[in-house]
């Protein structure tokens, strides 16, 4: 199909979508999906995210009275315009799977007056059975608030006016948000630097507080051969790609000294060696927290409108079998793995079967250990790095493209559409890139997944990274070879029983003799943090109980939208998902200090 013929039909559908929405017409509105389509909003239409399906979904939604106004009529969508001269303009596109979808996707502009906003979307069209063009998805996105408009002014630039120095102007930036911060954001890691860069931008004053001494601790003090599972560029910081000269999957070690750099270069106010002291409490008259903050040896009183807890995906999960006191050998969870080579020569025993054991299965298989096993407890989902790559991150653009036009487009298809896609079959392909590894594990004992639970049907890595932080699953970088060839034994499927001086025993009896044991077991989920943090009466009050995991609609849980208690966020999740939810978090933010929401 002809660029000239896909922005024909482009263009044809977003002016009468336009049409409808002037006029506040929610049927005709509807009338351009399918009956079975997909309508998903980030903060345009509420302030919340939604996803909707089919067209009695998406009507009830528009529909609902705002300020005494349907909400179509009420947000009042229009100037749209079609977004032709990005790397999102109108192109032909094919859905995977074995019905094999194809139509016209691209991006377009628009505004909204109710709040004044600029907005950009994206829609993927197919033709119904009489030939018309309609929408099998929809996704409308806030961009920006008119007039707070996010800033990409070179702020220290050559001026003849220019009275401060730049060392001069960011000591002042600080102390202006120390006396009075308008947001705090508890934890030093990458959600809670590019949430407070963006916050930065949006001219929202942003303290960070970070328990450890040095930006970067966090990625520093976990296990020594850890580098990033996913490629480099698709795990690009906010406003700060990494060099070209990093490899394609980065070690723990240089992401830590970047996200130190990071601090540095985007200006953020960081106070190091800091912790909530004591339970904050929020007065709802002066809509202000009150937290007690031990600051390296004195502790200070801060008052912030918002609270946003970045604390990282949980604690260890370390779980209990009787004799495990009795057990003479090195005992310790994943997370405290340091030095394998101390335990070169000795029988290693890792319980867990996910991305974690086997990184530090290698690591102890690299350094000598006599005997390496793991311990699977459960189906693990499996693929390697390469057959990742093709078919979850490989870049549709060209070279240079910006990561956030790779953000938009993917944030534009509905998860619970794109599960719905893999169980229907698309996640095939990517099973038969790694058929031989398979068959493989499969030969030496080692049970494979592609179900998030037994019967639910197969489903793509996406599935169990969004419901379940990516447990039971392993991107294989080597580790699979090692199982295979048997250089890492698998112990399978039988429950522990105990712990013994010596090592394990099953279930069915069976010993397992170990000089180490490591567990590999995952983490805690991220509300137990929350309530240690926050106390019962905070905790309480956040609906749905729970941090991340999809809801009913297909959004996640909590992250980066409202938590159910005033001036209180909670961030989690990996790069992509801090980069590109963190200009919703702070347009939310934005908006209540404006008072229009």
């Amino acid at each position: 199909m002809a660029s000239e013929e896909l922005c024909a039909i482009s263009i044809n559908w977003i002016k009468s979508l336009e049409l409808a929405s002037s006029t506040g017409d929610a049927t005709s509105f509807v009338s351009h999906f399918h009956s079975d389509g997909w309508f998903r909003d980030l903060l345009c239409f509420s302030w919340n995210f939604r996803t909707l399906s089919g067209s009695d979904q998406i009507r009830g939604f528009l529909s609902e009275v705002v300020d005494e106004k349907p909400r179509l009529e009420h947000s009042g969508l229009r100037d749209v315009k079609l977004d032709d001269h990005t790397v999102n303009a109108p192109s032909p596109f094919k859905l995977p799977g074995p019905q094999g979808i194809e139509g016209v996707q691209g991006a377009f502009t628009f505004t909204i007056t109710k709040p004044a906003a600029i907005g950009r979307g994206f829609f993927r069209l197919t033709q119904d059975a009489d030939g018309k063009w309609k929408a099998l998805t929809l996704f409308t996105n806030m961009q920006d608030l008119v007039g707070h408009e996010e800033s990409s002014a070179d702020q220290h630039g050559l001026y003849e006016d220019r009275k401060m120095t730049w060392e001069e102007h960011v000591e002042a930036k600080f102390r202006a948000i120390e006396v009075d911060p308008t947001v705090l954001i508890v934890g030093g890691g990458q959600s809670s630097l590019m949430s407070a860069a963006r916050l930065g931008r949006l001219g929202i004053r942003a303290l960070v507080i970070e328990k450890n001494s040095r930006v970067g601790d966090s990625w520093r003090q976990r296990y020594p051969n850890l580098i990033l599972h996913t490629p480099a560029h698709q795990n690009s910081m906010l406003y700060s790609p990494y060099p070209t000269t990093f490899p394609k999957y980065i070690p723990k070690g240089k992401i830590a000294n970047f996200l130190d750099s990071y601090a540095v270069d985007q200006e953020l106010c960081i106070w190091l060696s800091s912790s909530i002291a004591s339970t904050p409490v929020y007065d709802s008259s002066s809509a202000r927290w009150t937290v007690e903050v031990q600051h390296g040896d004195k502790k200070v009183v801060l008052n912030p409108k918002h609270l946003v807890l970045a604390t990282g995906i949980g604690s260890p999960r370390i779980p209990t079998w009787n004799g495990m006191d009795e057990f003479q050998g090195a005992l310790y969870h994943s997370d405290f793995h340091k030095d394998a080579e101390q335990f070169r020569g000795k029988r290693v025993v890792v319980v867990g079967a996910g991305n974690a054991s086997a990184d530090i299965c290698k690591d102890f298989v690299g350094h000598g250990a006599a005997e390496v096993t793991m311990v699977q407890r459960s189906a693990t989902f499996v693929v390697s790095s390469s057959a990742a790559e093709q078919t979850h991150f490989k870049s549709p653009f060209p070279d240079g493209t910006p990561i956030e036009e790779l953000d938009f487009r993917n944030n534009s298809m509905p998860l619970a559409f794109l599960m719905q896609l893999k169980k229907s079959g698309g996640i095939q392909h990517s099973k038969m890139l790694d058929k031989e590894l398979h068959d493989g594990l499969r030969k030496v004992g080692f049970n494979l997944t592609w179900e998030l639970s037994p019967g639910s049907g197969e489903v793509g890595i996406e599935a169990f990274v969004f419901d379940r932080l990516a447990s039971g699953t392993m991107i294989d970088t080597g580790c699979g070879k090692l199982i295979v060839e048997g250089r890492v034994k698998v112990k399978q499927g039988q429950d522990i029983s105990h712990f013994d001086k010596d090592g394990i025993t099953f279930k069915d009896g069976s010993k397992l003799p170990a000089d180490v044991i490591v567990l590999a077991t995952g983490i805690e989920p991220v509300m137990k943090t929350t309530r240690a943090l926050l106390g019962n009466e905070v905790t309480d009050r956040l609906l749905p109980r729970a941090v991340w995991g999809l809801d009913s609609e297909g959004e996640l849980n909590q992250t980066y939208r409202p938590s159910g208690h005033p001036g209180l966020w909670l961030t989690t999740g990996g790069f992509v998902t801090s980069r590109f939810y963190s200009k919703h978090l702070g347009l939310q933010i934005l908006a209540r200090e404006l008072g229009i929401a």
